[in-house]
Parts: C-alpha cells; structure tokens; sequence
C-alpha cells in the first residue's frame, strides 16, 4: 500500500513538472523574438549615437568658423571706423 502512495506522488509530481517545462516550452519562440527584437533596437541606437556624436562634432565646428566669422566682422568694423 505505501508503495502505491510513493508511486503517486512520484507520478503527481512528474505531471507537474513536465506541465511547468511545457508551459516555459512554449513561451521560448515569443521569448526569442522579443530578443531579436531588442537586438535590433541596440543596433539601432548604436547607429543613432554615432550619428549623434557626428552631428554635435560639426555642431562645434560651425560654433568655431562661427568665433573665428565674428571676430573678422570685428576687425573690418574697427579698420572701417565703426
């Protein structure tokens, strides 16, 4: 009888766990299109930073040829009399 009893937890508990790898089973494709997905969106946020570091170097260098214009615009002015 005691055998019977072991038996049936051993199976209840085998029941369980091949229903909780089942569901986790299950999940794995969504869970790896999520990943591929994410993926992706790094890839892009790389490129996006890239192109944002670029972007402010010109940014500088327009600040720059900027000083550099104004100081020039100075010059003349003062040579002219102004």
């Amino acid at each position: 009888m005691l055998w019977w009893i072991v038996l049936a937890v051993v199976l209840a508990t085998l029941v369980v766990l091949v229903v909780a790898v089942r569901g986790v089973l299950s999940r794995l494709p969504g869970l790896r299109r999520a990943a591929v997905a994410l993926q992706r969106r790094q890839a892009e946020a790389q490129e996006l930073a890239g192109a944002a570091t670029a972007l402010q170097e010109r940014a500088e260098a327009l600040q720059d040829q900027l000083a550099t214009a104004q100081r020039r615009i100075e010059l003349i002015k003062a040579k002219r009399g102004g």
